[in-house]
């Protein structure tokens, strides 16, 4: 398992620089579904393990 510190989204951000625009965004919007696989990245990468490919897919997806 990779950290997330390495490009793990095919995006030129790292997934955990990824996943903090996206909560942010999210927070604004009030979109409590994304706000919650945002936070399970965001502990995924604090914990060193790889997160959920069903939780990548809601941050990366935010925006496109």
């Amino acid at each position: 398992m990779a950290p997330l510190c390495q490009n793990q989204t095919g995006q030129d951000k790292p997934a955990g620089d990824l996943a903090w625009t996206v909560l942010d965004a999210a927070n604004d919007l009030g979109d409590t579904a994304t706000i919650e696989a945002c936070r399970r990245v965001i502990d995924a990468n604090l914990r060193g393990v790889e997160p959920a490919t069903s939780d990548m897919a809601v941050v990366v997806a935010f925006f496109g």
